[in-house]
């Protein structure tokens, strides 16, 4: 997939004026990306799209505007684009009160080294997680991780040929299989593969 570039960026004055409605466009396209692993577990397969959105963003709430910043925030969130092999995904786990966040993050260490997708009855293929920086340590984890999903090209031929998608969870102390994957996401990834 392309990497963003500065020349895909709205000035600051141009974005203000055209939020409202790319930030409405970019809702409706992650609602086709967003899959819920039981009740507190989702995962958001970022693109191209949505790592726009969040790079505008980035430089809307902290006014960047220099140059050299706007190319770091760029070379931070262009990783998260997907490069045709692969899927990538913002795993966020959610408990909306505070302690019972806590005693799961801690119950749950590890969690993102064992979020899984298979296609059909092939291999299980576990997302490799934080690639950029450690987000855990041994005693939580943290409520939010970033996944690729290398996927072999059998499987890629496999789901172009209409082979279903499941995704889960292996984990001591989370076991959770999503057979039921929406065919709007379905579509979506395809969309993300060579």
């Amino acid at each position: 997939m392309n990497k963003l570039t500065v020349d895909d960026l709205y000035p600051l004055e141009t974005y203000a004026r055209l939020r409202p409605e790319f930030r409405e466009r970019v809702m409706e396209h992650k609602a086709h990306r967003r899959l819920s692993l039981g009740k507190h577990l989702s995962l958001l397969f970022e693109d191209r799209l949505t790592m726009h959105y969040q790079v505008q963003e980035m430089l809307r709430a902290e006014r960047i505007f220099e140059p050299a910043d706007i190319e770091a925030e760029l070379a931070a969130y262009n990783p998260l684009i997907p490069d045709g092999s692969n899927w990538k995904a913002t795993l966020s786990i959610e408990y909306p009160d505070p302690d019972e966040r806590r005693v799961a993050l801690e119950r749950l260490v590890g969690v993102e080294d064992r979020i899984w997708v298979q296609v059909a009855d092939g291999p299980v293929i576990f997302g490799i997680a934080d690639e950029d920086l450690e987000r855990s340590t041994e005693c939580k984890t943290s409520a939010v991780h970033f996944l690729r999903f290398e996927l072999p090209p059998g499987s890629v031929k496999a789901l172009r040929a209409g082979a279903a998608l499941a995704v889960g969870v292996d984990h001591p102390q989370l076991k959770l299989r999503a057979d039921d994957v929406p065919q709007t996401l379905h579509e979506s990834l395809l969309a993300d593969l060579h």
